[in-house]
């Protein structure tokens, strides 16, 4: 039987931090195929929303509706920090069902550093580590809060290019960055855009 194409789906969606309320009417389709990348200033609600979207925080107002698993990618790796990366990765493997992980290690230059714990990699290093976690996940829909900090030009190049695949092979990335991506036909907002009136925020 084939699985149902994977879609994500925002309606009329609005969510607080505390009593503030960041963004409301905000409304999204996605389906196979399709990237989108959310700008905004830092405190705008660009985390919020890919939280709400991954089912961590439950909206103000509106739905969310998706088909498909999905991966998050943020600035927790997930990751066990006293582990050698290597056996932190095989944790995710084991539970995720990976057999072939070691795709993603080449493309994400991981194989020298598999015996060093992971508490001691750098803020880059770590990243690529929670990418390959991601890779090795083979789930339709990435959620991905700011994939490209901490990274060097070369790894970026590397990471726009697994994005590409990644939709031009029928999954869905929504990628919150200050960042510039190359990904042909991608969708763009600024989150300010559905940024509340003052008059709003007091009611």
């Amino acid at each position: 039987m084939q699985a149902p194409r994977p879609s994500l789906i925002a309606e009329n969606l609005a969510c607080r931090r505390g009593e503030r309320l960041l963004f409301r009417r905000l409304s999204f389709r996605l389906e196979a195929g399709a990237a989108c990348h959310v700008t905004g200033a830092n405190g705008a609600g660009k985390t919020t929303l890919i939280r709400t979207l991954a089912g961590l925080t439950t909206p103000y107002a509106g739905t969310v509706t998706r088909e498909g698993a999905l991966g998050l990618l943020d600035e927790r790796t997930g990751l066990d920090p006293d582990l050698p990366l290597g056996q932190a990765l095989g944790f995710w493997e084991r539970i995720d069902g990976c057999t072939s992980p070691d795709g993603a290690l080449t493309i994400l230059g991981l194989h020298a550093l598999l015996d060093v714990p992971v508490r001691f990699l750098s803020t880059g290093q770590k990243k690529r580590a929670a990418l390959a976690a991601l890779l090795n996940r083979a789930v339709p829909i990435w959620l991905l809060d700011e994939p490209l900090s901490g990274l060097d030009a070369e790894t970026i190049g590397k990471v726009t290019g697994l994005i590409r695949l990644h939709v031009g092979g029928g999954g869905i990335a929504l990628i919150a960055s200050h960042q510039p991506l190359d990904v042909p036909g991608m969708k763009s907002f600024a989150i300010e855009d559905f940024a509340p009136a003052a008059r709003e925020e007091e009611t």
